[in-house]
């Protein structure tokens, strides 16, 4: 018996010790997606501060996709080789060190450089969640955390909404961002004290199979070799395409360019414009787990995409272009709008299930690339579009856009959106069922 392996007749580990162990790493997830969608509150202050345009605001607000892309291929490596303890925890440890660069950065290369390290080190949350998961809890639940995974996710982006904006209101954005690099910091140390990476390391027993890593190791294929196979089949190309037309419109919106839209355009307060775009990730973060259930509960994947998909496409087209909607007509389209991109995660499922099992891994990291490609290209290609139709028009240092200029911005949007649906509708039905 190793020093990790627990008596055979040790008992499972105790429900609060279990979720104390995830939360932690969900505290994390949260934490990242707050940092992903902050810029979207604060946009105003930014463009002030360092004296930029809409063009180098979305280049900033991407630079934490860029990074985050980049880390989806090598984190499940680490999350096999460090643990999700180590990895968590040098995670967050760099994050705190990103947002502290972000919160007092002089000029805007050290705030690029910020989002590029926060983008790389919350990366890894995601993976080290489901790892530890899979040790922790019982295989029957799963599922059920995994959805209560993106949920918390989602938790922190709306936090990044009405509360940041009221802090930083009350306090200015840079103490709060050096608030949340303390808080983010004090994560970390939980993390390091609270977590380990199977139940057997504190004389409980885990749920994962025994010997479950060697044979993962030994039978798992080299990336190269994954990367070759996966793309051999059609569903993967689309499937990996698809999601940034769905996802995409969603991040940008919500994470940079709703907000000022809904400022200037709906002579909305920045808190009100904030809760609204909210509203967009209330309603995707409900839709991911009802609609998963609803197709695993039908049998079929490919039609719930389509609708999704295409109910999306029409929404943004309401909501970018017609202009003047009541109040209450705003929010419901983007509560339906939202719900119906909450389809995006069927494509893990999708994916998984259109290649050998061998590389569901694989797929499933190259799907959550496609994914973040999307507000990736999107945020700094508006931001691009906006520059160019710029009237001259500025309020306190930050430059101020017209409709006419949102329009044509949105525009890419639109014809992403529109890709999206028509790539899901050449996808093969898989009947959630493995196909290799």
């Amino acid at each position: 018996m190793n020093a990790h392996s627990a008596p055979p007749s040790s008992p499972p580990p105790p429900a609060w010790r279990a979720w104390l162990v995830w939360g932690l790493g969900a505290l994390f997830y949260l934490i990242g997606f707050y940092l992903r969608v902050a810029p979207a509150v604060i946009t105003d202050q930014l463009m002030a501060d360092f004296q930029m345009g809409a063009a180098s605001l979305g280049n900033l607000s991407a630079f934490y996709y860029y990074s985050y892309v980049a880390m989806q291929v090598p984190t499940g490596a680490l999350a096999d080789s460090w643990g999700p303890r180590k990895l968590l925890t040098s995670g967050a440890v760099v994050a705190a060190l990103g947002t502290l660069v972000f919160g007092l950065a002089p000029t805007l290369f050290w705030a690029n450089f910020s989002r590029l390290l926060i983008g790389g080190s919350v990366a890894v949350a995601f993976v080290a969640m489901l790892k530890l998961a899979a040790h922790w809890f019982p295989h029957r639940l799963f599922a059920l955390i995994s959805g209560m995974a993106l949920f918390s996710g989602l938790v922190g982006a709306v936090s990044a909404g009405v509360p940041l904006r009221a802090l930083v209101e009350w306090f200015g954005w840079r103490p709060v961002m050096v608030g949340s690099a303390g808080f983010t910091f004090l994560v970390a140390g939980l993390t390091w004290v609270f977590v380990r990476d199977d139940p057997a390391e504190i004389g409980y027993t885990g749920y994962a199979p025994t010997g479950s890593r060697t044979l993962e190791d030994s039978s798992r294929p080299g990336i190269r070799a994954g990367f070759r196979e996966i793309f051999r089949y059609r569903n993967t190309w689309l499937l990996v395409a698809a999601p940034s037309g769905v996802v995409g419109p969603v991040l940008a919106f919500s994470g940079l360019w709703g907000v000022p839209f809904l400022t200037t355009h709906y002579h909305l307060a920045p808190a009100r414009a904030a809760a609204l775009t909210s509203t967009l990730l209330v309603a995707w973060a409900v839709a991911g787990p009802l609609l998963g259930a609803l197709s695993d509960r039908i049998g079929k994947r490919k039609p719930i995409y389509v609708v999704g998909s295409s109910l999306s496409l029409l929404g943004w087209i309401f909501i970018l272009m017609v202009p003047n909607l009541s109040l209450p007509l705003l929010v419901g389209l983007l509560l339906i709008t939202g719900f119906a991109s909450g389809c995006m995660i069927i494509g893990f499922a999708f994916a998984k299930e259109s290649v050998p099992s061998a590389y569901a891994g694989t797929v499933s990291g190259i799907t959550n690339m496609g994914v973040m490609i999307g507000p990736m290209v999107l945020q700094p290609a508006i931001g691009w579009m906006l520059d160019q139709n710029w009237n001259g028009a500025m309020i306190r240092g930050a430059r101020i856009y017209d409709l006419a200029a949102y329009r044509k911005g949105f525009w890419l949007i639109l014809a992403w959106s529109l890709l999206a649906s028509i790539l899901v509708l050449f996808t093969r039905e898989t009947n959630c069922r493995q196909q290799g």
